[in-house]
């Protein structure tokens, strides 16, 4: 046991008409810009569906379904705030017609962290030098997409 606080979240793959994945730029102060996928902590008593939901209104603005849960994830992290964590991940996956994207549920220090986004394609995002998390995201994202496209 690491002594670490436990992080329950809740991770969201979005995708657009063509496949590109949404993500965001963080900017923390302590350590280089990094992009990563909408979502966040689980309120307690909250269910991972429901942080999933919540988590993309509040990034995106967007009033959607999480999708189905594709993958779960433990892994450990340096949080926003400074503080190490031991975090379960759940990234749910859906697509979205409107590429619009309302940040004004961002939380102050979301407002400063979180300085932009972007829609990429897996060639785009491997092509390009910052850093993403998850580190598997291109092969995570690259089975969904063959999956969607079979369907």
């Amino acid at each position: 046991m690491s002594g670490r606080p436990k992080r329950p979240a809740a991770r969201l793959l979005v995708t657009d008409p063509v496949g590109r994945l949404l993500l965001f730029r963080f900017t923390p102060p302590d350590r280089p810009a990094f992009w990563c996928t909408p979502g966040g902590a689980v309120d307690p008593g909250e269910s991972f569906e429901a942080a999933a939901r919540r988590e993309l209104r509040e990034e995106t603005g967007l009033e959607r379904d999480p999708g189905p849960c594709i993958a779960v994830r433990h892994v450990h992290f340096v949080s926003l705030e400074g503080v190490h964590v031991d975090a379960e991940e759940r990234y749910f996956a859906l697509r979205v017609d409107d590429c619009r994207i309302d940040t004004a549920g961002h939380t102050a220090l979301e407002q400063r962290m979180m300085r932009s986004h972007r829609w990429w394609t897996p060639q785009a995002l491997a092509a390009q030098s910052e850093p993403w998390f998850p580190v598997d995201l291109i092969s995570l994202w690259q089975g969904l997409i063959a999956e969607q496209s079979a369907s």
